[in-house]
Parts: C-alpha cells; structure tokens; sequence
C-alpha cells in the first residue's frame, strides 16, 4: 500500500512552492502601463533596477525605477524617452546592471546606460542607436553569455545579431521566416536560438552559420500566438493553442521533433501565455497575458516530464510581467522566484517561497547560478567560440559589483563602402574621415573655452559686486 502511495505523490521539494503579493507600500503606484497591442512582458528587471514600458505621447518611453523606490511614482518622474514611436520591448543586459536596450515601431534598436543611482533627468540621448530594420522592432534579447551581443527581430521578419561595441549588425537572417516573429530565445551557452512564428513553425537555428537546424510545422495548430524557449538540457519548451483554442504547452527533444515528449492541454482562455524559465530549479512559471493568475511547472526527466505544481492566483488581470534573475532574489527567505505584476496603473511584486523550517541557507534550492560577468567577448563569440555561463554562489546573497561604462567604438564608415572601391578613394577617405573628426573636435574644444571664459567673466562680475556690497553694509554699519 505504501509503495502504491509513494507512486501517486512525487517527491519534490517544489512542491509547496506559495505566491504571495507584497503589501500595497511595497508597490509602485500611478504608472500609466503602455496600451500598445504587443505581446510583449513590458516590464524587465534586474537587481537594480525595475523597468516598465509607459504611455507617452509623441513616441514612446519607458519608466526605470531603483528596486527601492516604491509608493506613488510621481507624473513627472524622468523616463527613457529616446524613440519616436512606442516602445514594444525591453530587456536588460545580463552582464551589466545598468545597460538596457529596447525596440521600438520607430525601427530602430536602442542601447541606454542608466545612471547608478537611477534617473534624476530624463534620458533621451541613448549609447548606440542600430538600425537595420525595415519594420517595427518588436523583440530585443541579450546574448546569455557573450558581452556587447544583442538580437534583435523585427515585423520585416528578420533576426539582427549586433555587436553592440561597435554598433554594427554582424549577422543578418532575413529569409529564414517567412512571417511574423514571435519570439526569440538562446539556448544556455548562446550558440543556437529557437524561433516561434505566425506560420506555426518552430525553428532551431544556428546564427552563425545561418542555417536551420531542425523545424516542427504546426507545433500547435491553433492560429493564435506561440511561444519557445529553450531549457538548460536544451529541449525545447512551446506554449500555443490547439485548433479548438484551447491552450497548450508541450515539450520537444530537438533532435526529433516528430513528436512532442510531451502535450498537455491546459484551458480555453485566449490569452497570450508568457513563458519564465528557471535553469536551476527547472520550474516554469506561465503568465498568460490579460489572465490573473501564474502557474508552475517542474520539468523532469520521467514522465509524465512536465509536472503541474500549483497556480497563483489574484484578483486583478496582468498587462506585463517582469521575472527577477536568481541574483536578486533573497535567499534568507527561501524565495526563488520573483515577478513585477503590471496592471493598469500599478506594478506588484509576487514572491514565490519555499517553506523551509530552517534559518540556514539552502544549498539545494540555490545550487551556483549564472553570474554578471561574461564568459566571452562579442569577437570570439563572432568567431566561433562557445562558453557556458560563469556561476556564482549565493551562499551569502549576491552583493552588486561595479558595473564598467558601455563604451562604443565606431568602425571606420570605410567597411561598410562596396569592395569595388577605387584604391585611391580608400586612401582619401579615412584622412577625411580623420580630418572630420579633428575640425569637430577643434570646433567643441573652442566651445568649451568660450563658456569657461563667460564663466569667468560673470565670477569676477559677482566678485566685484560682492565687494561693492561689503563696502555699503559696512558703511551702514558705521
């Protein structure tokens, strides 16, 4: 009988997993949540920083908060406000606390460094603006572990790999879809990404060898909106719909997508289910868009492979839903994943604990997780080489380092002239080039000296007025 009972309950020490919502004062208030009809999560957090996509009239904008500053979110609060059409996605780079790129109908991609202590002014003047796109730019993703390398799809149904260090597009796969790009995800090591799209293909690729690997048709043959991601033992995990609308998730093996491991139908709500996956507990956590609840999942390797752990619930639908890296989450409270909850006007912070007796921390629920430091520069990744993560322990809670400026250094404009190019031309360009430079630099260096001469001239000005004054006050006096 007791074996029979061992085989209806699985061990798992995931399965007591609670949501809880924080207290109202733990919110961040009177946020105008963008309204753009865009599946996106728009919201990005690391553990710095809180960034939600807003309203803005006349182009788009986003809102980056310090994790600290809760409570009513002033009106006038400064906002990155660079693009001049919505913003449609955001995201963080893994490797620098303070670096954030977006995407925007304005085709463009850009790349911000947010001050250390957050925003006192308004941001318009971003580190590197790339454009390549032709259509709106709807999906940004940072490379897991090589620095500066950015994807990028947009609705011209391309993928642009960008060296962000030189803002240039180095890798362009501009006819492997042939419609809509749902989402884009990197496998752990960064060396492959999966693509969902509109034609209900799932696609493996390899970006640089820009070649497809391996593809499913019809993964889920409902017409909505799918997603893919790849998990950390590189299968491949798909939200969708069947042709009856209900919603679906299923898990592939890569290597033969005949058939799923893996199909669970789940209910026939329409909304959009955004997929967040932890590599090192193996749970995901699905936020479907415009519902109130999320719900978990451990991935296993016994069958039935994905198995259902609970559902958070509230009252309140959900616009947007950031996702905490394990680095920022508090590990003297056994808290292993935290959300942003938008709703229409605020952002909400969801723990999810596990209950634990004990005050010592939990190895086996916080095993060494993926660090802010790169394993590769964006060159070797360029050329061929692969690197997993770099992990740290958080034994002691992760404590922030100090994060280098993104510096940007422009190729010469040279390499992007046509190689038929007179020598004569490759000659005289970069002296112009060079002597461009020069006279700008000349001209902002006789700037400078203007203002500090006007500067002086009003201090002695005050001086003189100063003494003056003493002179009177000390007349008056006598």
């Amino acid at each position: 009988m007791r074996d029979t009972m061992r085989r209806v309950v699985r061990q798992s020490k995931f399965r007591h997993v609670f949501g809880q919502a924080v207290k109202n004062d733990q919110c961040y208030d009177d946020i105008r949540v963008s309204r753009v009809t865009w599946d996106s999560s728009f919201c990005a957090v690391n553990p710095r920083f809180v960034a939600i996509i807003v309203d803005a009239s006349g182009g788009g904008a986003f809102l980056v908060l310090p994790l600290h500053k809760t409570g009513r979110i002033d009106k006038s609060y400064p906002t990155v406000c660079g693009h001049t059409g919505p913003v449609l996605d955001i995201d963080w780079c893994p490797h620098n606390d303070q670096v954030i790129a977006s995407g925007s109908e304005d085709c463009t991609v850009m790349v911000w460094q947010i001050p250390e202590n957050g925003l006192t002014l308004s941001l318009t003047e971003p580190v590197v603006v790339l454009e390549g796109h032709s259509k709106r730019v709807g999906i940004v993703a940072w490379h897991p572990t090589a620095r500066n390398v950015l994807l990028s799809a947009g609705c011209d149904n391309a993928i642009i790999i960008w060296n962000v260090g030189t803002g240039e597009a180095l890798i362009n796969l501009d006819d492997m879809h042939v419609d809509v790009i749902y989402n884009v995800s990197w496998n752990r090591n960064g060396s492959l990404i999966c693509t969902a799209s509109k034609d209900k293909k799932v696609r493996i690729i390899d970006p640089r060898k820009q070649e497809i690997i391996a593809e499913k048709e019809k993964t889920h043959e409902g017409a909505r909106p799918m997603r893919a991601i790849f998990l950390a033992d590189g299968n491949i995990f798909t939200t969708g719909f069947s042709r009856m609308s209900e919603r679906q998730l299923a898990l592939w093996n890569p290597k033969n997508m005949e058939e799923p491991i893996a199909l669970h139908e789940m209910d026939t709500s329409n909304g959009v289910l955004l997929p967040f996956y932890d590599p090192d507990t193996n749970i995901i956590y699905l936020c479907g868009k415009g519902d109130s609840s999320i719900r978990y999942f451990e991935i296993t390797d016994e069958s039935p492979y994905v198995h259902y752990l609970n559902t958070f619930s509230s009252k309140e639908p959900q616009r947007g839903m950031g996702f905490m890296p394990k680095r920022g989450l508090d590990v003297n409270k056994c808290e292993i994943a935290r959300f942003f909850k938008l709703h229409e006007r605020k952002c909400e912070p969801i723990i999810m604990t596990v209950p634990r007796k004990s005050d010592l921390f939990q190895d086996d629920l916080y095993p060494d997780t993926a660090g802010p430091e790169a394993a590769l520069e964006a060159e070797e990744w360029f050329e061929g080489k692969n690197a997993d993560p770099l992990l740290i322990s958080l034994k002691h809670g992760y404590i922030p380092g100090k994060n280098r400026d993104l510096k940007v250094v422009k190729k010469n404009i040279l390499d992007n002239k046509p190689a038929a190019n007179k020598k004569s031309d490759l000659i005289s360009a970069p002296k112009k080039a060079a002597d461009a430079s020069d006279t700008q630099n000349e001209a902002k260096l006789d700037e400078i000296l203007k203002e500090l001469k006007s500067i002086k001239d009003t201090i002695t000005n005050q001086d003189e007025r100063i003494s003056k004054l003493e002179q009177q006050m000390a007349k008056i006096a006598d």
